[in-house]
């Protein structure tokens, strides 16, 4: 390999690690609005939870509780508005909305799981995906 090629290789090496770095930060810059817009309709028990090294279904996992059908609704809605504003994307997916019991918002790069209490308590990912790294969301700075 000559030097200009192992040049060449270099750049393109750091230039994909610096786009891979890049999407990481909206992928959680994603959740982090995800979770606050869940926090604004006073959705409880906020754990995000970053699973891009166990899973290839999203990089991130919003979990969230709320205490009736309406509330989760609403919470639904606060993340998908939210979510338009700030990155003018609408869910790819959006499942359970009608049922209110566990809504289910597909982003992509990130997924909410927005659930009544039993229904999470049922399905617990907090516990099957416990070797998912845990990130911090301080609802105060909100």
């Amino acid at each position: 390999m000559s030097l200009k090629n192992a040049k060449s290789t270099t750049q393109e090496t750091q230039s994909a690690s610096k786009k891979m770095e890049s999407r990481s930060e909206d992928s959680l810059k994603l959740a982090k609005t995800i979770a606050a817009a869940a926090d604004d309709r006073k959705a409880a028990d906020i754990v995000i939870l970053g699973v891009s090294e166990v899973s290839y279904l999203a990089d991130y996992f919003v979990i969230v509780t709320g205490f009736s059908k309406v509330q989760v609704r609403a919470i639904a809605r606060s993340i998908e508005e939210r979510v338009v504003l700030t990155f003018e994307r609408y869910p790819v997916r959006t499942e359970g909305k009608a049922e209110g019991s566990w809504v289910l918002q597909d982003y992509g790069d990130a997924i909410a799981h927005i659930f009544m209490p039993a229904e999470r308590e049922y399905y617990n990912l907090e516990a099957f995906w416990g070797h998912a790294k845990r990130i911090e969301f301080d609802s105060s700075a909100n």
